[in-house]
Parts: structure tokens; sequence; C-alpha cells
């Protein structure tokens, strides 16, 4: 069995991104006007969790396959 760093890098991203969306969603609309009123936790939030859900699958899938082979 070989290590495929796009498991824990994928796991990473899934748990800040998961962190950065909750943050976001439960934050004043006050703490956003430095940023034109823009929620960058709420929206790099969900883009980390959507890259690292990417690495995940991608881990899983080679990993499956190699186990089928």
């Amino acid at each position: 069995m070989k290590f495929d760093l796009r498991l824990p890098i994928g796991l990473l991203f899934i748990a800040y991104g998961a962190i950065l969306l909750i943050y976001g969603l439960f934050t004043s609309e006050a703490m956003y006007q430095c940023s034109l009123g823009i929620n960058v936790n709420l929206l790099w939030g969900a883009v980390m969790l959507v890259f690292g859900g990417i690495m995940f699958a991608l881990a899983f899938y080679t990993r499956r396959k190699g186990a089928d082979s």
C-alpha cells in the first residue's frame, strides 16, 4: 500500500473549509464592511471545502482503482 498525499491534504482542507464556512455563517454583517460587504470567510470556506472534497475523492478513487487491479 502506497502513501497518497492527497488523502491528508483533502482531510485538512475539508476541516479548515468547514471551520471557515461555519464561522462565515455565524458572523455579523458589520464585520465585513471593510471587504465591501463580501463575506470572505463564507466564500473561501466553501472553496476550501470543495477543493478538499476533490482531493479526498481522488485519493479514494485511486485507492479503489488500485485495489481492483
